[in-house]
């Protein structure tokens, strides 16, 4: 199933300080909600189990227990704030806690978390402003900040670039405390630069930033992405020549072999952008009528799920 997560962009946007485990606490409730079919409200418990959290970050398993137990000592009492606008167009600020009750079972290693009524409408409400992402793109950033960082730049996903951020007013989305990093020296390398190097090396984006001054004194920073090519793409780059994907060209598919294969391509990474389905199993129906009847789909979307066939399965080896 796809994991995707969904946050309002005045969420995205907002100023609060979560530490590593309580951020991917949170967003592993997001999925929980979407691949249970419960959805988010202000009553109903979300469960996340330890073992979510070992397959998802890879981490050991003691140390996902004792993370956990920590993360719910904690997550109670963290509050974030965002604007929105009244009904005259006037700006509100907003103050509000994360989670309303949260419960660790120490016997099963599984936390629950009642999601506060303030945020429920940021997370599950599609409306015009509004920034989904795989937490596959997150689960290998280490650092609170990096995760920030990507959920903040990917918020101008359709230009590739941010405005310019006040110095201020970039601590307080990234999660900065007011008693970390004064040195714009630390700051830069500590968070910035580290955050960059992650997200570079483990997300779908390669970004740069920029810094802006009045005088002497840096007031802000701007930053620059670029969506990396799909892998895909630089697989077809290395086929050779006598090679072809073009899906007429192909034999016929079995359908044991539709059924086979398009489970394997609905996860693939390199066609993930093709899916807007609520699970792997719908996706990979969908693939598996453009296997079958290639002539009746999109000729650029056949084709990318032909090339990922031949060159991200075992199919070119075995016909």
């Amino acid at each position: 199933m796809s994991k995707l997560v969904v946050k309002d962009n005045a969420l995205m946007n907002a100023s609060y300080n979560l530490d590593l485990v309580e951020q991917r606490l949170i967003l592993l409730a997001i999925i929980e909600a979407r691949e249970s079919g419960k959805g988010i409200n202000a009553n109903d418990p979300l469960t996340v189990h330890a073992e979510s959290y070992i397959n998802q970050f890879g981490v050991h398993r003691v140390t996902a227990y004792q993370a956990l137990k920590d993360a719910c000592d904690n997550l109670f009492a963290r509050q974030f704030s965002y604007q929105s606008k009244s009904e005259k167009g006037n700006i509100q600020n907003h103050r509000s806690r994360w989670v309303s009750e949260i419960i660790y079972i120490d016997t099963e290693a599984t936390v629950k978390i009642i999601f506060a009524p303030a945020i429920v409408p940021l997370i599950t409400r599609l409306e015009e402003q509004f920034t989904k992402y795989d937490i596959e793109q997150i689960s290998d950033l280490s650092s609170a900040y990096a995760i920030r960082l990507y959920e903040l730049l990917i918020c101008w996903r359709s230009t590739g670039k941010t405005p310019i951020i006040g110095l201020g007013e970039f601590r307080n989305r990234v999660g900065v405390l007011d008693s970390e990093y004064h040195r714009i020296a630390h700051l830069k390398e500590r968070v910035i630069e580290h955050s960059i190097k992650q997200i570079n090396e483990h997300t779908d984006i390669t970004a740069t930033y920029e810094q802006h001054k009045k005088g002497r004194t840096i007031t802000g920073f701007s930053f620059k992405f670029k969506q990396k090519k799909p892998k895909q793409a630089e697989i077809a780059t290395e086929t050779p020549k006598t090679a072809t994907n073009d899906p007429d060209t192909t034999k016929p598919l079995t359908e044991p072999q539709i059924a086979k294969y398009s489970m394997i391509l609905c996860k693939l990474g390199s066609i993930s952008d093709l899916s807007n389905f609520p699970d792997y199993p719908a996706f990979a129906n969908w693939i598996g009528n453009i296997l079958r009847n290639p002539e009746k789909a999109d000729e650029q979307i056949a084709k990318r799920i032909f090339t990922a066939l031949k060159t991200e399965t075992d199919y070119s080896k075995k016909n």
